[in-house]
């Protein structure tokens, strides 16, 4: 959950203090968001907790087409599934 009072900082900050900021995310696993004229212009982000978001952002879009999928009917039932694998699995 966002700190308001240390993940937020202005960007002179990060810019004098871009070390104490990497460590700050590394440690806390929480983004900062970075300010300039008191608006929020960008996140500072530890990179697995990014890579994960990434991931988890990749599975949405895919249940989101699945569901797309459902609801124009394009579907396939199972052993239509299995069968086309088993075929392909076999001319190999």
């Amino acid at each position: 959950m966002l700190n308001l009072k240390k993940d937020i900082r202005p960007v002179t900050y990060l810019k004098t203090k871009a070390s104490d900021l990497l460590k700050q995310v590394t440690d806390t696993k929480r983004p900062v968001v970075i300010t300039q004229n008191g608006e929020p212009r960008a996140v500072l982000q530890d990179a697995r907790s990014y890579e994960d978001m990434r991931y988890a952002l990749g599975l949405l879009k895919l249940i989101s087409h699945g569901e797309e999928n459902v609801r124009k009917g394009k579907v396939r039932s199972q052993d239509e599934v299995f069968s086309r694998i088993a075929d392909a699995l076999e001319k190999k």
